[in-house]
């Protein structure tokens, strides 16, 4: 299932990232790895807050829809 279905602070694995080559590099470099781990801070109107990797990060829906969780 997508990100955006994620429960609000409760920690989850990225199993898959989808989209293009430039979007996954970009996820990429944000700290969002196949494996890695992510907690869903908050969401407003689709668009998320995400910790990943001790950072907080603001992703938009269309983002946050190529990213795959368990």
């Amino acid at each position: 299932m997508p990100l955006t279905m994620a429960e609000t602070g409760r920690q989850i694995q990225i199993r898959k990232i989808g989209g293009k080559d430039e979007t996954r590099r970009h996820l990429e470099s944000l700290g969002f790895v196949i494996g890695g781990f992510v907690t869903v801070i908050s969401e407003l109107n689709g668009n998320l807050i995400v910790k990943v990797k001790d950072s907080r990060v603001a992703i938009s829906r269309e983002l946050a829809k190529k990213i795959l969780i368990n």
